[in-house]
């Protein structure tokens, strides 16, 4: 019973620590430039990544128990391992206010206990990597494809412009259906992090209900740690209107939920970042966004955190072997 009490208790840390991160690109807009209150941007948020990972969790889910190392692997000792590694490696980019990857952090602990023990599916890790590279490019040029149609102002789109000022309600009602969009592809996603080991373990028989659950706990994260990370991507970086959020919002989900039908675990964090730094680029210029002091420290943390969940995950598999 003590053993179950500390599992399910590292995977409760777990999942707060990604509703914690998970808000961030999904309402940080509409929160920091007051469209929607806190507890409203929260409760949607919960909604919707539960509604994701009920529909479209599932491919991920098995990615992760099962198709990086193999299911009778997961031994209660490993599965909580994984756990806590991926766990060290989100809790302190949320402790430095910097949005982090869940994927990477839980895909980098499961790698990290298969190199140790020396059984890893390098073939389905190979085929994962180039996604990481792959749809955080899409990401930025997509958003420098459409953002380029507005911005700069000139005659040629003074009329979108003029839409825009006469519909700024619709506008805004549209901003914050895509951030409940963007809750949703994280549902179908990142839910699976801390799912995925449970049912590899045997720890959960049905996966859906795991989904639910692990889902429902994002909410308490949100709540108590997401409006510090909501605003580091959403104003500092570079300020972001209304429809300048959308057009990220509707980009980096797209692409969230693309990856989960195929059973990729993707980073959202990334997408939006990579979508951030274009807006960036076309308003600011890319030497200024590059050198840019929260540039560095994002790219800085989404360095170590992995290598932590890594590291940790690697070194404590070998003391239990």
């Amino acid at each position: 019973m003590l053993i179950l009490i500390i599992l399910f208790s590292i995977v409760i840390f777990f999942a707060i620590n990604m509703g914690a991160s998970g808000i961030a690109p999904s309402f940080a807009v509409s929160f920091c430039t007051k469209i929607i209150k806190r507890k409203t941007s929260i409760l949607l948020f919960g909604l919707f990544v539960v509604l994701g990972a009920i529909l479209l969790g599932h491919n991920v889910t098995k990615t992760l128990g099962g198709g990086i190392l193999q299911k009778n692997y997961f031994s209660f000792n490993i599965v909580l391992i994984i756990l806590f590694s991926s766990s060290l490696g989100l809790f302190i980019a949320n402790v430095l206010k910097v949005p982090q990857s869940t994927s990477w952090a839980t895909v980098f602990s499961i790698v990290g206990s298969g190199v140790s023990i020396g059984h890893i599916n390098w073939e389905k890790f190979l085929i994962i990597i180039p996604f990481w590279i792959i749809l955080p490019l899409a990401s930025y040029f997509l958003t420098l494809f459409f953002y380029s149609k507005i911005y700069p102002p000139k005659f040629k789109n003074l009329w979108v412009y003029e839409k825009i000022f006469i519909n700024e309600k619709t506008i805004k009602k549209l901003s914050i259906i895509a951030s409940c969009y963007v809750a949703f592809a994280i549902g179908t996603n990142n839910v699976a992090n801390a799912v995925g080991p449970l049912v590899a373990g045997g720890f959960i028989k049905n996966i859906t209900f795991g989904l639910f659950f692990i889902g429902l706990l994002f909410i308490f994260g949100a709540f108590f740690w997401g409006e510090k990370t909501m605003c580091t991507m959403g104003n500092e970086i570079v300020a972001l209107g209304t429809t300048t959020a959308t057009i990220i919002n509707l980009v980096t989900a797209t692409l969230l939920i693309f990856a989960s039908v195929l059973g990729i675990p993707q980073s959202l964090v990334q997408l939006n970042a990579a979508s951030v730094f274009a807006v960036s680029h076309t308003k600011n210029g890319f030497y200024q966004t590059a050198s840019h002091k929260i540039t560095k420290k994002t790219l800085l943390v989404w360095l170590i955190s992995p290598s932590i969940a890594f590291l940790s995950s690697f070194l404590l598999t070998g003391v239990i072997k």
